[in-house]
């Protein structure tokens, strides 16, 4: 299947949440514009050919804050140097307090036709004590000024296990996304990464302990699931043909090419990356030159550790089809004790986790491929 699938990184941010071990740096104007040629450069020096992309992905970082004119441009650059199918997705995420009308209305004109909005919470206690720039009133604010411009298709993030946080804020937040139209959750337990300032601080000893992420978790599948959100990732939920078509994408081992600093790229059978250096990438007369080895990908091991990420797991049909002689004999012997837990299904289909298994994928996964 031919590579139809781009990720932008954007490493800039109006101020980097204490939590987040992404790489970004302050949305400096200059550094701005810079990186704004650099990855129109890039594009012309890509030594990869790609289908007309149907999705399209800026991440970060915060997208949003490069502004609506610049990511506009780099959005006219792929359509030239890749094209872009009438049909693609375009996502671009924002965080509310970067969410402008004016930068809504260039991303609109520009073909950007879905938004992931870091909300996060919609409890303004929360929120300040995530580092979050918006408030509760501003996360509405963007997401009336989103649909004025004319957008439709609306993910919204929201954080989950935080610091204070009851189950019945989760629910006040997931009936605040369900009246809000949004047509697409992802919903993150609060991970504390070392190397960040809720990491120096030991903010993790005033998180929930493992019960009580399972609970705040489980409940949020279930009330995500009545008000019409289906489960069909770890941490994503959509409404009837709204999934994150590119994020499948990565889930479903399939290939896309990354730019940018930290970005990741499946193409060609193998991994690869660039580091995490902006100004090593705005000064690489060759951006390509950066990319650095990561192996080969999409051997059998992580198309099932991926796949088993989806709610509807895998097939022995599909698994036959892709690896040819795969006997699934083994694997199905493995999930038996998993199954009598309650942590997956295995039948004569194929094999998926539960939400609880979900909870625990890394072990889970872990024993399936010993």
């Amino acid at each position: 299947m031919p590579c139809d699938a781009l990720y932008l990184h954007i490493p800039f941010c109006l101020r980097k949440c204490p939590y987040c071990d992404f790489y970004s740096v302050d949305a400096d104007p200059s550094l701005m514009d810079a990186y704004t040629e650099a990855v129109l450069c890039a594009f012309a020096q890509a030594p990869f050919d790609l289908a007309p992309l149907d999705t399209v992905y800026f991440g970060g970082g915060t997208p949003s804050a490069l502004g609506g004119e610049r990511l506009a441009r780099l959005l006219d650059g792929v359509r030239s140097r890749f094209g872009i199918r009438s049909d693609a997705e375009v996502t671009v995420e924002c965080n509310p307090c970067s969410a402008l009308p004016d930068t809504l209305s260039h991303l609109w004109d520009a073909g950007v036709n879905r938004l992931s909005l870091g909300m996060q919470s919609v409890d303004d206690r929360q929120l300040a004590l995530l580092g979050r720039m918006h408030t509760s009133a501003g996360v509405q604010d963007a997401i009336a000024a989103a649909y004025r411009v004319g957008f439709s298709h609306l993910s919204l993030d929201l954080m989950l296990a935080t610091p204070g946080q009851s189950l019945s804020d989760i629910g006040r937040a997931a009936r605040f996304c369900a009246e809000a139209g949004a047509e697409h959750l992802s919903a993150y337990l609060l991970k504390i990464e070392p190397d960040t300032p809720f990491g120096r601080e030991g903010v993790d000893s005033c998180c929930p302990d493992e019960d009580g992420q399972a609970d705040a978790y489980l409940y949020a599948v279930d009330v995500f699931e009545q008000l019409g959100y289906r489960q069909y990732e770890i941490s994503n939920f959509a409404r009837d043909g709204h999934i994150a078509r590119h994020n499948y994408k990565y889930w479903d081992c399939r290939e896309y090419l990354g730019i940018g600093p930290s970005a990741h790229s499946f193409i060609g059978g193998r991994r690869r990356y660039f580091p995490r250096d902006l100004r090593g990438f705005l000064g690489a007369p060759d951006k390509f030159a950066l990319l650095r080895e990561d192996g080969p990908g999409g051997d059998l091991e992580e198309y099932l550790m991926l796949r088993l990420r989806l709610s509807e797991g895998v097939t022995w049909e599909k698994l036959a089809g892709r690896f040819p002689g795969f006997d699934p004999a083994p694997l199905r012997e493995k999930a038996r004790p998993l199954q009598k837990g309650g942590l997956l299904v295995c039948d004569g289909a194929g094999l998926h986790l539960t939400p609880s298994g979900f909870l625990l994928s890394n072990s889970v996964i872990g024993e399936l491929l010993l």
